[in-house]
């Protein structure tokens, strides 16, 4: 796990000076305290910051192949490089180290590009080959390890595991992109084919980009996607024992490391799950974390405690106040871009705990993605057969009206929401389902947004992103649609950024075998009521998991990380709730209505409306702004 950087002169090969790598590293210490490296030839400048996982004594990057013809910078793992350094042994490649980085070189000789393709782990890298003057980028299958990359007026590319790497670089124009601030309006996070930074593009998940100094810069290649257009035949019994088989392997795979390793535990199916499994497979005690709280209808360190003692883990929890509001100015800085999920604060403070005693930890991260586990794959799926009973011409105008007349309740349960319920209804399935992903309706960011910033926005809407995502799915079912659209958009634009972010910021290398990609294609073959069934989901992981874990581990309601951030706004924050509405950077951008500002701000503090997740989402945006443009 480490940070890359690096500059690549498309046009000519004019010399890299090495302090420009220097400083574009220099802006993201945390994400390698163990060592740096930084290697120029013409043309070209690759930089690394290295923290310290497999072969301690060996792996420092960059690494080049004896002959000096190839480079590479690489953060992240190879789950498999033992046995595809094996294979290539065979072949006759001799190995200076026992690192993962040195497969990359061996493997690129060896198959070219098509090596990505053996590799199964976490990755983003770049490997530059001196003979045909080219730098080749890729990104593993899920996009559990970020890459930026932007192209300056110098004809140089950039490009850096973080976007904070490339603005360290004097020659990058700062300059807002207003269709990302409509995408982060919309979802909470900026999505990965898109940057609040103009001109700064994000390799996506399971892409390669490979430039050719003299020709001009090409557009990224997929070299994997997920399909859902087949299932599975197999019987249930069968698919069980296949899908432990997959979890072991996945979970044992990744706990190769020359440091202390161990795991999250929050008591839920899926940490719970991948402790299990690491007990199994390890001669010492697995040391696990939990974080608590002071609350009690939000602490799970009873379930947590449960599961540590059935497997007899060396085991800590730490009690925080949900009132974790501090960390704001520490989220800001490691994200770079917008991000208001607010369970990043919790995630901050495992990971925290975690670095105290490991240097790599386990995660369950993907599990809902894989296995539709979110209740709004069960909601989607009774729409859409309702949706299916009704005609349009008579669903449209009943259930559109009933939805804009009927009174909002954004403070009920999701299933009592009848308003967001009767719209949704109304539309179809593609659009109901981008809306429920959402969280800032379209309606509302249309008041919220002044008139000039909706004119430049040219009827630019976010939720077309999910729309043609589900529309263009390998899928034959609705809920595999949803799903298809959740692990290309949601899942690496917010679920992985958020672990990435929050591990990195301590130097803790997260890892999630749950998203082992042959994991994702078995789940994706499976038959819809072995994902869903009644209002169960991630029906048949639960099955496979009761010879290791309890009932009330297995079946309980899914709790998740959750913040006060409503009463916040109230209290502590209420300051910062007001400062949105008049003299933030926000309102000097001209984006919003400062008087629809002014109302949110007012009407939350009051307690006539509950606009806590908005004023978050809105403050977060405001520390961007500060730091990227300020």
């Amino acid at each position: 796990m480490c940070g890359i950087a690096g500059i690549f002169h498309l046009e000519t090969a004019k010399p890299v000076d090495p302090a420009r790598v220097r400083a574009m590293l220099d802006a993201m210490p945390h994400r390698g305290p163990d060592g740096s490296g930084i290697w120029t030839a013409p043309g070209v400048g690759l930089g690394h910051l290295r923290l310290s996982i497999i072969d301690l004594a060996g792996g420092a990057q960059p690494m080049l192949t004896e002959d000096e013809s190839l480079a590479v910078v690489f953060n992240g793992e190879i789950y498999n490089f033992a046995e595809v350094r094996a294979e290539l042994e065979a072949k006759g490649h001799v190995f200076r180290t026992s690192s993962d980085t040195e497969v990359i070189l061996h493997g690129y000789r060896q198959w070219g590009e098509d090596c990505v393709h053996r590799f199964n782990g976490m990755f983003a890298f770049a490997l530059f080959d001196a003979r045909a003057q080219s730098l080749w980028l890729a990104r593993d299958r899920l996009g559990v390890k970020p890459l930026h990359y932007a192209l300056l007026s110098d004809g140089s590319l950039i490009f850096g595991s973080e976007l904070k790497s490339l603005l360290a670089h004097p020659l990058l124009r700062r300059a807002p992109d207003l269709s990302a601030v409509e995408d982060y309006m919309a979802y909470g996070y900026i999505p990965d084919d898109a940057c609040l930074v103009a001109g700064v593009r994000k390799l996506g998940a399971g892409e390669t980009l490979r430039l050719v100094r003299g020709r001009p810069l090409p557009q990224p290649q997929r070299y994997w996607d997920v399909s859902f257009a087949d299932r599975s035949k197999a019987k249930p019994e069968a698919l069980e024992e296949e899908l432990v088989a997959l979890m072991r392997q996945a979970v044992r795979s990744r706990m190769v490391a020359d440091v202390p390793l161990g795991a999250f535990l929050s008591g839920g199916v899926d940490s719970s799950s991948v402790v299990a499994l690491m007990a199994e497979a390890s001669q010492r005690a697995v040391q696990t974390c939990t974080i608590g709280f002071d609350v009690a209808s939000l602490d799970e360190t009873a379930y947590a405690d449960r599961v540590a003692r059935r497997f007899a883990t060396d085991h800590r929890t730490r009690i925080v106040s949900p009132d974790d509001y501090g960390l704001i100015d520490t989220l800001a800085h490691h994200f770079d871009e917008p991000f208001a999920d607010a369970s990043a604060l919790p995630t901050y403070r495992v990971c925290e705990l975690a670095r105290e005693q490991v240097t790599v930890a386990l995660s369950g991260d993907g599990a809902d993605e894989a296995f539709a586990g979110y209740r709004r794959h069960r909601f989607q799926m009774q729409g859409e057969r309702l949706r299916g009973l009704i005609p349009a011409s008579v669903r449209q105008p009943l259930f559109g009206t009933l939805g804009r007349y009927y009174p909002k309740a954004d403070w009920a349960p999701r299933v009592l929401r009848a308003k967001s319920t009767f719209l949704e209804l109304a539309g179809e399935g593609g659009e109901a389902y981008a809306a429920s992903v959402g969280v800032t309706p379209r309606a509302l960011r249309q008041r919220l947004f002044s008139q000039e910033m909706k004119g430049r926005l040219g009827g630019y809407r976010a939720e077309d992103r999910y729309i043609r995502a589900m529309a263009n799915a390998p899928a034959r079912d609705p809920l595999d649609r949803a799903q298809y659209a959740d692990i290309r958009i949601w899942l690496p634009g917010d679920i992985l950024t958020k672990t990435d972010r929050m591990s990195m910021a301590v130097s803790l290398e997260a890892r999630e075998p749950l998203l082992d990609y042959r994991l994702v294609e078995f789940a994706a073959r499976l038959p819809v009521a072995q994902r869903i069934r009644g209002n169960s989901g991630k029906v048949l992981m639960k099955k496979a998991m009761e010879p290791f874990l309890p009932q009330d581990i297995l079946y309980r309601q899914k709790m998740g990380f959750v913040t006060p951030i409503s009463a916040w706004f109230r209290g502590a924050l209420a300051g910062e709730a007001s400062a949105i509405a008049g003299g933030s950077a926000l309102t000097k951008t001209g984006w919003f209505d400062a008087r629809m500002l002014a109302k949110v701000a007012t009407d939350h503090k009051a307690g006539v409306a509950d606009h806590g997740r908005l004023l978050w989402q809105l403050l977060m945006l405001d520390k961007a702004l500060g730091r990227l443009f300020g």
